[in-house]
């Protein structure tokens, strides 16, 4: 539709020509089906039911980007100014599906096959077979069950954090540089931190955290020998760097709550406790819930400091499921089986955080 002195055309559904739709079609429908040829090709080549030479995956590879170029090119043929308008997001939703969809997919199929890089057979399918040996594999459910302990130290974590956002948002001296100061851990890398604290500080012959335990009437102070003690001494370590990361969060809520509601209560003649319990500890409960949901997030990806510090040891104590499923793969080379388990923590994560977050977001719909 074209106005008195406006030079701009826009394409409405009724100018569209037949032609043009079925040329649109023609081409998204056509292009797919290329899709599905080669990929269908180059899956009998992989499981060695056809012979046809190729070397990798790039065929595939190239016939999705044809077919998605042909997508976003027929949704304008057959929908003119609507499909100008998908443009805007449909190559971000190919972009995302390429990079995450795709992966996983591909991750699942190799976690149904038997494949070890030090192997020169290269991956072979292996059915159900990466799943018993799963359920059979006591190191694999004994790192899940020291994840179940390290989420638990969340909640100290988060209480640790709370009150120390109240002191910072207190009116204290060198509130400047205690805010600071806490936040130094956050800013340290958890390799370095590692090395520093856990092969050097906490370092049983040589290390001033021991020798102070010493002077102080400990006869052996090994933080890593006993397993109950390296697990303790593994969630302190990763409690110092990831504290401040939660208290910054709850300090920015502390700052924003309304300090009349706060007075009024003051006011009222409201104790500091009864403050806190029935006005800032409410008000703060949607912030409170999303750090510990962040927190509960990161603490499920921990490996960096127990691949570095303990290597899972002593006996597993302190393995997580993440530094065991890398040792799978860089000590064993067992490429098929580390995917399984992999694909495996996924969906265990998946399900427990739906568990979880549907009854935190009916306790937070009253304050949405």
């Amino acid at each position: 539709m074209t106005s008195s002195g406006d030079l701009i055309h826009v394409v409405t559904d009724e100018s569209i020509s037949a032609t043009r739709r079925r040329a649109g079609r023609i081409l998204t429908r056509g292009s797919f089906a290329i899709l599905v040829v080669v990929l269908g090709l180059q899956a009998l080549d992989a499981l060695g039911i056809v012979a046809l030479g190729f070397r990798d995956w790039q065929p595939t590879a190239i016939a999705w980007v044809v077919w998605a170029v042909c997508l976003c090119v027929g949704q304008v043929l057959i929908r003119g100014e609507q499909g100008k308008r998908i443009l805007f997001v449909l190559p971000s939703a190919l972009l995302v599906v390429s990079l995450t969809v795709i992966p996983l997919i591909l991750g699942i199929a190799i976690a149904f096959s038997d494949w070890n890089l030090s192997s020169r057979d290269g991956p072979r399918f292996a059915g159900l077979g990466n799943i018993e040996r799963m359920l059979n594999d006591r190191f694999y459910w004994n790192a899940l069950g020291n994840m179940v302990w390290y989420v638990l130290a969340v909640v100290v974590e988060i209480a640790v954090a709370f009150g120390l956002a109240l002191l910072l948002n207190a009116q204290i001296r060198a509130r400047r540089f205690f805010r600071v100061a806490f936040l130094l851990p956050l800013m340290l890398s958890p390799v370095a931190v590692s090395w520093m604290i856990g092969k050097s500080m906490l370092e049983f012959r040589f290390g001033p955290v021991p020798q102070l335990a010493r002077a102080l009437g400990w006869d052996s102070p090994a933080f890593f020998a006993s397993n109950e003690l390296a697990k303790v001494t593994m969630m302190v370590i990763d409690a110092w760097i990831f504290i401040p990361f939660m208290m910054i969060m709850l300090l920015a809520g502390l700052q924003a709550l309304s300090h009349e509601v706060v007075e009024a209560a003051r006011v009222d003649g409201a104790t500091a406790w009864q403050t806190f319990w029935r006005i800032v500890f409410p008000l703060m409960l949607p912030v409170t819930l999303t750090a510990l949901i962040v927190r509960i997030i990161f603490k499920l990806k921990l490996a960096d400091l127990v691949i570095n510090i303990t290597s899972g040891g002593p006996g597993g104590a302190t393995d997580t499921v993440t530094s065991f499923i890398y040792r799978e793969y860089r000590d064993r080379s067992n490429v098929g089986y580390g995917t399984l388990l992999a694909v495996f923590y996924l969906v265990l994560i998946v399900v427990v955080l739906t568990v979880l977050l549907r009854p935190l977001g009916r306790r937070l719909r009253p304050y949405g």
